[in-house]
Parts: structure tokens; sequence; C-alpha cells
């Protein structure tokens, strides 16, 4: 959670303006950045989507709700809970001034999910000396610029939309179809780990047996 260097640095117009150069001078894409009459600057940034409990979103005849055959009472909204695909990625284009907390907004209306946006966070990772780096972005820091200040290195910087843990879950703030997930979680979690258990004693006991 230290600040980085990036969050730090003030740039001036002539500063901003010659880093926008050296940024879409560096990249192999078309995703350049874009200095505006105001001062302001636009461009993208890249998020990876690492979400490891299900989100939900408007329940439609397609997909089949948890609770389904149970009657909704008048004025309830019908819902679904669903996985994001491990290495989800989703470009965004914003601008400079553009909050942490905007981007989290957007990146939720894009896949229509209906969660309270403060069930998530964003989060700068970046790789130095062989080891990783995660740091939670505060509501108001600029995504953006801090794209602009590291360049367009992915290993430098990088964004990652994750849960946002703050200590103890309050379980009690999750709905019916999301802890029916959770549940589903834990009895696959456990499946996997028993199933590892046996594999490692069974090959174990299949060595002594073979030096006997």
């Amino acid at each position: 959670d230290e600040p980085s260097e990036g969050e730090k640095t003030e740039l001036d117009q002539a500063q901003v303006e010659q880093r926008i150069k050296e940024y879409n001078s560096q990249i192999n894409s078309n995703l350049f950045m874009s200095l505006n009459k105001d001062g302001s600057y636009t461009g993208f940034i890249k998020v990876q989507l690492k979400l490891v409990r299900p989100v939900s979103v408007p329940a439609t005849k397609r997909v089949p709700s948890l609770q389904a055959g149970r009657p909704h009472p008048q004025g309830v909204k019908r819902r679904t809970s669903f996985y994001l695909p491990k290495g989800t990625v989703k470009h965004l284009h914003i601008l400079s001034h553009t909050r942490a907390s905007e981007v989290i907004d957007a990146l939720l209306r894009k896949f229509t999910v209906i969660d309270n946006p403060r069930k998530f966070a964003l989060f700068e990772r970046s790789e130095k000396d062989e080891q990783v780096y995660l740091r939670k972005l505060g509501d108001d820091e600029q995504p953006l610029r801090l794209r602009l200040l590291a360049g367009p290195s992915e290993k430098v910087l990088s964004f990652v939309l994750k849960e946002n843990e703050t200590g103890e879950v309050n379980w009690d703030a999750f709905t019916l179809p999301e802890l029916h997930n959770f549940l589903l979680i834990l009895q696959r979690e456990e499946e996997e780990h028993v199933r590892r258990l046996r594999h490692r004693y069974a090959r174990c006991r299949q060595k002594m047996q073979e030096a006997l």
C-alpha cells in the first residue's frame, strides 16, 4: 500500500506533452494517447479482471435463476450469478482526470454487473527483481496518469480489478444466489483438496510396496 513514485510526480504542460510523445513512440498498437486543448489528455488502459467470487447480472430467460420455480414478489429484481472467465481483459478509453472509482463503475457497466461497486477495488501491479507487487488505488487516483508516468510496459505497471478485501467478510451483504455459489466453491475446493491428499498418500503407499 505504499504510494508509488508515479503517484507523487507532478508534471507541467510541457512535460505532459513530451511524455505523451515518448509513450506513443513506444507502443506497438493504435492505442495512442492524445493531448487536448484544455491540457487534459485521453488514452487507453487495459484492466485484467481477477475475481474469485461470482458476479451478479440481471436474470434473463436464457440464464436460469438459482431460485427457478419460486415466485418472485412484485418489485423484487431478478438476478443471476456467474463467474467471469479467468484472464478476462478489457480496454477502456478514459480521460486523464478519470478516477479509479469511475473506472470500476465503467467496467461493471461493460459486463452489466449489478453488484455494489464498493465490493471491488482497482489495483496497480508491477514486477521488479522477480517479485510481484500489488497496491490498491485510492478512489480519487487517476489510472491514465499513472499509465503515462510508467510508460506502456505491462511489467512496470498494469491494472487489475479484484475483490475489495477490507478484512472480515460481511456475509449479510450478499444475496441468496451469491451465498449458494460460495457454498459450491467451498465444496469444490474441499473435494479438490481431498483428491490431492488421497493421490499423495496413494503414491507413497505405492513406493513403499515397490520397495518391499
